[in-house]
């Protein structure tokens, strides 16, 4: 049919040249051996109408186009060619079921016709009937098994129909009439990610990128999995050579950005984020991590500076001016902290956790019963905030006045009988008024609550490692703790403790190593290591420990005899 189509072609423009030419030339002689060529009239005329059929879709008039071929299916009833055509326009006017019946009319009128085959599956997968959408590619394949773009459509129906296996074996036949297909091993490895097949998945990610090294989406996956995988290191490297790509990918960077504050290395985040900033990337966003950043490393100046810089463009930004107020509070400004928290309306979702803090400010500065009033008067306009009963018990607490704060949390209890914060809060009040059994209790109902709760399950597993008692219970709860939180150093201390009570000190010292390297100022974990280090039988390690526990509390009597003690025993000074 497309030869034909040339031929009609170059004969109508034939014609329409001697018409234009204005006058009738001389024809030449008659030669009795030329042969004409028969022409199928019908079949001209709608190769034509489609011809205008074209510029009508071109110009965007898709009724006009659907009109023309209309009329030329008229002219030529017989042709899957103009009934695909009609489904296309179909597609643009978004008559997705008009455009399948037109496909299929195409294929009634020639099952071998890939295009239409593949343009009814793909309608099919566009209309969520992804299952019925398979055996149009497969059949497509068994036309033409060389065409690439089959196997994807085909692998793609069998993912979102979860035929995982189909999708894999779909997938590698490509592979094998196309080894260097980058968009192949990229699609094995987003079907192996649905599987949760993550490290599968990162090793067809790395071959795509082998194969095609600018492969930004595959660069962004491989990342992601390297993620999941916990395997930081590689993923900052990924997203590093993917922003070498492409400088400016903003996703990337906060992916970059996050992985960096994980791992500790803040300032690497930090020269990132203002390398956004110099290129206006990211807006007021980009300005707040900065701030974040500087308040987590401790220089105030600089995150003042920044949350100031944002609220003076932004000034009903609460969330911004609540970060701004803490900052002030941690530089124990506490008269200014007190004035940015003031500012906060009860309308944003910082206001109570704002009047915690104003609490607790109050109290610093000299007015406890400022604070209470303020947190009491709270209470009795907005009854059923939790959050204010459980900063007023903390303000006691604070105040050691354990049964004060105890009484208000019991008092509501009835109100809030499956919200574990309470629970906790009454928990650690008991546990500070020396009532163990019932702190066990409340710990006990929290983790029946929120079964991972971390911070419960630590607490409990560190009371029983305290007190000797239930010790593989306290390596249960301790070690699920470390799953939740595996960067969390009081975590991983209270599992080094446990493991010191079991007197597995090898283990002991591992655990409380790494708890060092996350938390270096805690005088109670590094107490705990030095500790395992002597019944490890390191002694100039202990030592050493010992003397930095002395330097963080300077008025440690036990810690000075135990210095004694080694020095004694080993001669180690």
């Amino acid at each position: 049919m497309k030869k034909k189509f040339c031929a009609v072609n170059l004969w109508f423009f034939v014609l329409l040249s001697g018409c234009a030419a204005g006058h009738v030339a001389e024809p030449p002689p008659l030669q009795p051996q030329t042969v004409h060529p028969v022409v199928d009239i019908a079949e001209s005329r709608s190769l034509y109408i489609y011809s205008l059929s074209r510029i009508h879709v071109l110009e965007g008039d898709f009724e006009g186009a659907l009109s023309l071929l209309q009329a030329a299916v008229e002219a030529d009833p017989n042709s899957a060619f103009l009934r695909k055509s009609i489904a296309q326009v179909y597609l643009q006017m978004n008559r997705f079921q008009d455009a399948l019946d037109s496909c299929q009319a195409a294929i009634k009128i020639d099952p071998n016709f890939v295009d239409a085959q593949i343009l009814a599956g793909n309608i099919l997968v566009g209309l969520q009937r992804d299952k019925e959408a398979i055996p149009y590619f497969k059949k497509a394949i068994e036309i033409d098994p060389t065409k690439e773009d089959i196997y994807l459509h085909l692998a793609i129906a069998y993912v979102k129909g979860f035929e995982y296996e189909e999708a894999v074996n779909t997938l590698k036949s490509l592979i094998k009439i196309a080894p260097d297909s980058a968009i192949a091993y990229y699609y094995l490895g987003k079907t192996y990610d649905q599987m949760k097949l993550t490290k599968d998945a990162a090793t067809y990610y790395k071959k795509a990128v082998e194969l095609k090294p600018d492969f930004e989406q595959a660069l962004i996956d491989l990342g992601i999995s390297q993620e999941m995988q916990g395997l930081a290191g590689d993923a900052i490297n990924t997203y590093n050579e993917l922003l070498r790509i492409n400088p400016i990918n903003y996703n990337v960077i906060q992916h970059l950005v996050q992985l960096y504050i994980q791992q500790k290395r803040l300032d690497d985040a930090l020269a990132l984020l203002k390398n956004m900033a110099d290129s206006d990337i990211g807006g007021l966003e980009t300005h707040r991590k900065i701030g974040l950043i500087y308040l987590e490393m401790e220089r105030y100046d600089d995150a003042v500076k920044e949350f100031t810089g944002i609220l003076a463009q932004e000034p009903d930004a609460q969330q911004v001016r609540y970060y701004l107020a803490s900052t002030y509070e941690e530089m124990e400004e506490f008269d200014r902290a007190i004035e940015e928290f003031k500012k906060i309306p009860p309308s944003s979702a910082n206001y109570f956790d704002a009047l915690g803090h104003l609490g607790f400010l109050y109290k610093e500065n000299g007015e406890p019963e400022k604070g209470i009033a303020l947190l009491k008067e709270a209470i009795a306009s907005q009854p059923n905030r939790i959050e204010l009963y459980l900063s007023l018990a903390g303000l006691y607490e604070s105040m050691d006045q354990f049964a004060d704060g105890l009484r208000i949390l019991t008092d509501v209890e009835g109100n809030f009988p499956n919200d574990p914060r309470l629970s906790f809060r009454i928990g650690v009040l008991y546990d500070k008024m020396g009532n163990k059994d019932e702190s066990i209790a409340r710990m006990k109902k929290v983790i029946s609550l929120a079964p991972n709760d971390a911070q419960a399950l630590n607490y409990l597993g560190y009371t029983y490692a305290e007190l000797g008692i239930n010790l593989d219970e306290s390596l249960q709860y301790l070690n699920k703790a470390v799953q939740l939180r595996p960067d969390d150093g009081f975590i991983l201390d209270s599992l080094g403790w446990a493991y010191y009570k079991l007197k597995r000190y090898d283990q002991a010292v591992y655990k409380l190593e790494k708890a060092v390297e996350l938390i270096d100022d805690d005088a109670t974990i590094m107490g705990h290591l030095a500790d395992a280090y002597y019944a490890n039988k390191e002694y100039r390690k202990a030592l050493n420990r010992y003397k930095r526990v002395l330097q963080l509390e300077p008025g440690r009597k036990d810690v000075a005899e135990k210095i004694k003690k080694i020095m004694a025993e080993t001669g180690e000074k």
